[in-house]
């Protein structure tokens, strides 16, 4: 059962950013929501209040369930050290990303049940909006009944397709590049990986009749659905005709300019900024955050990047701080339908990160009125 105490509490001094910009106004909590006033006061002179980040789509917290291969004795206790993660770097609702995939491991099936009942265990014991994105593959036909009731099984909110077969290689009868250590790393002889990776290639043909109806069924129950890695505008437009209004990481301006001129949403990665552009030469995100191309930052695989990808964008003059954060904040809140947060208006989620001023670093998060993540001045003055 989530845990229903809250704070009360109303900040004093420190700069707050609104949609118009920063502002020096009290801001107060309670009941778990933004409030129009009262609480105990708290001085937080000298640092700034932002909105909670919203990470649309990350995969970070690998690493805290699989440390080292063979190393997942715990799904639970990872993804509790995954969220004190998140709090540090200022999310308060993460979308995990988990692959269903005929990669096997950790991008498995299997993988995928075991990571879904663990995220059902501790999604109450901790403060972040934890919730699941289902990333399936779409070469795995014979798997798409079973896709469907796992997510309705789990209640995923959210569904992005994949196809990361290397088609060139098999339709070419090569030995794709890098299989032998792929399957080595899954516990697959290579030979049997292979020949699973050709049967999938085999039955592409099936795939646009089973994919049609699977994106109706979950368009009627409710279900985000996005894209990855849109090379063309014919391709976004193929994914927008199935109901899948969102594309992730659009690897070329052409599919990220139709997607904008089709009305459909746009997520980048922050790392992408973070760096000043891809690392394997694909679009720019910095790029098309200056053309209008970008609605939402995710996380991807590096959490502190949402942050400095903000500031990055607001100390380039690329947008003001109020339109760099709306990126990580209400933005991405706008793309997985959640009016309730990524703002700091009475009545939304109490989600706020603190930030000193000066050095920029994350001192306070507070999830739905609960802090999740406290340190430094800032936690001497909230206990004091």
């Amino acid at each position: 059962m989530e845990r229903s105490v809250t704070l009360e509490l109303c900040f004093e001094g420190a700069d707050v950013l609104r949609p118009g910009g920063l502002e020096r106004a009290p801001i107060s909590i309670a009941g778990g929501r933004i409030a129009r006033g009262g609480g105990r006061a708290v001085d937080l002179s000298g640092f700034t209040i932002l909105p909670g980040i919203v990470d649309v789509h990350g995969d970070g917290f690998e690493r805290h369930l699989a440390p080292r291969r063979g190393a997942m004795k715990d799904i639970g206790e990872g993804l509790i050290a995954a969220e004190a993660e998140l709090a540090a770097n200022g999310v308060t609702t993460a979308v995990l990303a988990q692959f269903y995939s005929w990669e096997g491991g950790m991008r498995g099936p299997d993988f995928a049940q075991a990571v879904m009942e663990g995220l059902g265990r501790i999604r109450g014991e901790v403060a972040t909006d934890l919730r699941a994105q289902l990333r399936f593959e779409t070469s795995m036909v014979d798997d798409y009944t079973a896709v469907a009731d796992f997510i309705a099984a789990h209640d995923i909110g959210y569904v992005v397709f994949n196809d990361h077969l290397p088609h060139d290689a098999l339709a070419a009868g090569k030995r794709p590049p890098r299989l032998t250590g792929q399957a080595l790393r899954i516990g697959r002889n290579p030979e049997k990986h292979l020949a699973a990776m050709q049967a999938l290639h085999a039955g592409m043909h099936r795939v646009p009749q089973a994919l049609a109806r699977l994106c109706a069924d979950l368009a009627a129950a409710g279900v985000v659905m996005g894209s990855h890695d849109d090379r063309s505008a014919d391709g976004r437009a193929g994914w927008r005709a199935l109901s899948v209004p969102i594309t992730e990481f659009p690897e070329t301006i052409e599919a990220a300019e139709a997607a904008r001129t089709g009305g459909d949403a746009i997520i980048m990665g922050a790392p992408n900024v973070v760096r000043g552009g891809s690392h394997n030469g694909n679009a720019s995100a910095p790029d098309m955050v200056a053309m209008g191309l970008v609605d939402a930052l995710a996380s991807d695989y590096h959490y502190p990047s949402l942050r400095r990808a903000s500031f990055l964008l607001a100390d380039a003059g690329v947008l003001d701080l109020a339109g760099a954060w709306h990126l990580v904040s209400k933005g991405p809140a706008e793309v997985l339908g959640l009016a309730d947060r990524g703002d700091l208006t009475p009545g939304q989620r109490a989600d706020l990160v603190v930030i000193d001023s000066a050095t920029r670093r994350i001192v306070a998060t507070v999830a739905g009125g609960r802090i999740s993540h406290l340190t430094g001045v800032a936690a001497e003055r909230l206990i004091g």
